[in-house]
């Protein structure tokens, strides 16, 4: 996991298709949080796990599946 030190707030997170899954608002232990106020978190923290990104290209995180899949997946904060 040598992304790990490139994550950092405000990144734009992306599947494998280039698909928004979201923007990131915080890395805490193997889990990405996700901002709730990105269009696509329906007002919601969305944590995603880190050994989906595959790459980190400047600011954007770069996941190992299509945009769809973690949707599917992540899990959300009650807030």
């Amino acid at each position: 996991m040598t992304f790990v030190q490139q994550i950092k707030e405000g990144q734009t997170v992306e599947g494998a298709d280039g698909g928004h899954v979201g923007t990131v608002d915080s890395l805490s232990v193997q889990l990405l949080k996700l901002k709730k106020n990105d269009p696509e978190s329906s007002g919601a923290h969305h944590y995603l796990d880190i050994g989906l990104v595959v790459a980190v290209d400047g600011d954007t995180i770069k996941l190992i599946v299509p945009a769809s899949e973690p949707k599917e997946r992540w899990s959300e904060a009650a807030e």
